[in-house]
């Protein structure tokens, strides 16, 4: 039996119950979680739904307390199953409301606030709190937050605002690589759309009716849809799943007439009527004419993989209206050179096959991204200026605002055309491209031979492991061509099947025709500058790991508990730290152990708040002998390594990380702590962190 999603909150208390085997009040099981006695009580009334597909019982007695029975062999299913969900973090306020955001938009009936109470794990007052936080960005897309007191909130606006703002949502939060993993089949059978059900994605919809959807769409087998980029077929996967979960719950679908004006009943209508009636037959269902509709718009109005950039691939329109607002653009553009630029036929066939979803994209809201926008417009200001009264042709012609994302695409043709028109040869330059995987070593290298053999001299190829991706790097790097996921990072990404089939090789090739046409990302003297902040600032924090390394004894029969609060007492005097360093190494024990006896140490390593700068410690016992608590299964020696929440993580990361990794490779350093003085550990540690320091350094050059 599938189990269900558990709440934050409810993964809090099963937690406790786990860790404590044994009946507990519920004033401490409110304590421990950080909630009221009441909200407790009321999170309870839900816990026998949440143990559904396990073959344990939620036990509640008088006077003795509450815990749960069963095998333990049930009890560590459910602990692994909550190990494996989602990680969200509860104090994260940011994080909190875009979650809120998804979850408005994913049910747009009326709910309590203690239903969202209970699903992000915090008070009513903070969900009412967030909801006054999160109304701005509705209201830019024409949606607000009805309060009915004493029933709940809803989601009013029409469905063109409202799924305006789910694509919205999804552009700027989501990463969609996820959901073409999965529609391509890049994964192993039984696995292909686990990491979709656990991504962003996944937390708006129901993954059984997304991946439903997925196949129906497989089964058209359709070239149109086939090859629409990413964004585009993910928009188009993600607005048909919602429709669908709508309809199965039996909302009504507002039928919004002006999505119908306009559309024709040509090859693309009929493809969308194929789609809608395969998704009828795969749900049982009776799906709103007005779906077909949407399902055309998208299609005609999304960005194809098989457009060509360089107008080798000739485009046949008939649409005399057409011309005639082509040519009012260029006029519009330059009316001197519009002649000229008119008798340009690489640039009408190329401008001429963007316009066409150009027009339906504004006609009907949808967005699109431009990755190299801030680029265009630096390097072509005057001609991103004209593009701009181009722009306004547009607006005028359909009524709708242009987005700058346009009329930097605009730019692109407009300045291609120019340079051609001035006799010269474009000035083409080589553009710097970072292949990323997992080490640097294996994929990425064969990506890279492919791309040096498709490009040639076009492109300076670089391969880079995850890890390496440093501020430097982003530098110097133009865009990124990655099989992993990668945190976000300030420099565009291609996410590619390992393989590199022709749909990657589409849009490498097009982002390549882009950069190629734009100065030098920077000059030889900004990235020096920004490899010496780095420099500088890798050097300090490692300083500041040596300089306060932190060493102390406590009494062999110590707890665990204790000990944690051992550590608290030592790293920081203020109260309200030490309750986070205790809390959030704790939270990171729950999730996994981090006592090794394998190797005779415990290993306790979070991110906190409770810090202002990278920790390391050593706590041993006053005899150095080993810590008596079973619970500590034998171990002499606990390390601390704490990274605080600030913008340095993967500098502090990669610190911490190589001296853990010495104190399983360098048996001489874990013998000098193991003999418990202080100086001897700091000098050591001072060596061989001046190691990773040089190996850093020789690594930037």
């Amino acid at each position: 039996m599938k189990r269900m999603e558990f709440t934050p909150r409810m993964k809090q208390i099963f937690q406790v119950l786990l860790r404590e085997q044994r009946a507990v009040s519920v004033k401490y099981l409110a304590e421990q979680i950080g909630v009221s006695k009441r909200t407790a009580q009321r999170e309870l009334e839900y816990i026998d739904r949440a143990l559904k597909g396990y073959e344990l019982r939620f036990l509640s007695r008088t006077g003795v307390g509450v815990w749960l029975e069963g095998s333990e062999a049930e009890k560590k299913r459910l602990a692994e199953d909550l190990r494996s969900g989602d990680d969200y973090d509860v104090s994260n306020r940011e994080d909190r409301r875009k979650r809120l955001i998804l979850e408005i938009l994913k049910e747009k009936g009326l709910k309590k606030l203690f239903y969202y109470s209970s699903q992000f794990g915090v008070s009513e007052a903070t969900v009412s709190t967030d909801l006054e936080a999160i109304e701005a960005w509705l209201n830019r897309y024409e949606l607000t937050i009805n309060r009915k007191p004493g029933s709940g909130i809803s989601v009013k606006g029409s469905e063109e605002s409202y799924r305006r703002a789910i694509r919205a949502f999804i552009n700027e939060n989501i990463d969609t690589r996820v959901v073409r993993e999965a529609y391509e089949g890049t994964q192993e059978e039984g696995g292909r759309y686990e990491r979709l059900k656990k991504s962003n994605i996944g937390q708006i919809l129901n993954d059984d009716i997304m991946r439903r959807v997925m196949d129906c769409i497989m089964r058209i087998d359709n070239a149109r849809v086939l090859t629409l980029t990413e964004n585009s077929y993910v928009g188009l996967v993600i607005h048909i799943s919602i429709a669908i979960n709508r309809i199965l719950k039996h909302e009504v679908i507002e039928a919004d007439e002006r999505w119908k004006h306009g559309v024709k009943q040509d090859e693309d209508y009929q493809l969308a009527v194929a789609i809608v009636r395969e998704l009828e037959e795969e749900f049982e269902i009776r799906i709103p004419e007005v779906e077909i509709s949407y399902i055309c718009l998208h299609i005609k109005g999304a960005k194809h993989e098989k457009i060509q950039w360089d107008g080798k691939t000739p485009v046949e329109i008939e649409n005399r209206e057409l011309h005639l607002l082509l040519n009012t653009m260029i006029d519009a553009f330059d009316s001197e050179k519009a002649y000229l630029l008119k008798q340009d036929d690489e640039f009408i066939q190329g401008l001429l096959a963007h316009l066409q979803p150009t027009l339906i994209r504004l006609m009907h809201g949808m967005q699109i991204q431009n990755p190299v926008l801030e680029d265009i417009r630096k390097n072509y200001p005057d001609i991103y200026a004209r593009c701009e009264n181009v722009a306004a042709v547009l607006e005028k012609s359909t009524g709708k605002p242009v987005p700058a994302e346009e009329t930097g695409f605009l730019t692109v043709h407009f300045g291609a055309a120019m340079v051609r028109l001035e006799g010269r040869n474009e000035k083409l330059r080589k553009v710097h491209v970072g292949v990323v995987c997992s080490s640097g070593i294996g994929i990425s290298r064969l990506m890279s031979s492919k791309l040096e053999k498709a490009f040639k001299d076009r492109m300076l190829i670089t391969a880079y492991g995850k890890n390496d991706i440093t501020p430097y790097i982003i530098g110097k790097t133009d865009f990124f061509i990655s099989s992993i996921s990668l945190e976000q990072i300030s420099a565009p990404v291609i996410f590619v099947n390992p393989l590199l089939n022709e749909e990657n090789m589409e849009e490498i090739r097009r982002m390549l025709y882009q950069y190629e046409r734009i100065p030098e990302k920077q000059k030889e003297a900004d990235v020096f500058s920004v490899q010496l902040e780095e420099i500088n600032l890798v050097a300090a924090q490692i300083n500041t790991v040596i300089k306060y390394m932190e060493f102390f004894k406590v009494d062999n029969r110590i707890t665990f508990d204790e000990l944690l609060i051992a550590i608290s007492e030592k790293l920081s005097p203020y109260s309200d730290r030490r309750e986070m360093i205790r809390e959030d190494i704790m939270r990171r024990e729950h999730l996994s152990s981090q006592i090794f006896a394998e190797f005779g140490f415990a290993l306790l390593h979070t991110r906190t708040k409770g810090v202002i700068r990278p920790t390391f410690g050593i706590c041993m016992t006053k005899d150095l002998k080993a810590f008596q608590d079973p619970y500590f299964k034998g171990i002499t020696i606990a390390f601390i390594m704490l990274v605080p929440d600030d913008e340095h993580l993967q500098v502090n990361n990669d610190i911490l990380g190589y001296i853990s990794g010495m104190l399983i490779e360098e048996y001489e350093f874990l013998d000098i702590i193991s003999g418990g003085q202080k100086e001897e550990i700091r000098d050591a540690l001072s060596r061989y962190l001046k190691k990773y320091f040089n190996k850093y350094i020789a690594n930037l050059t």
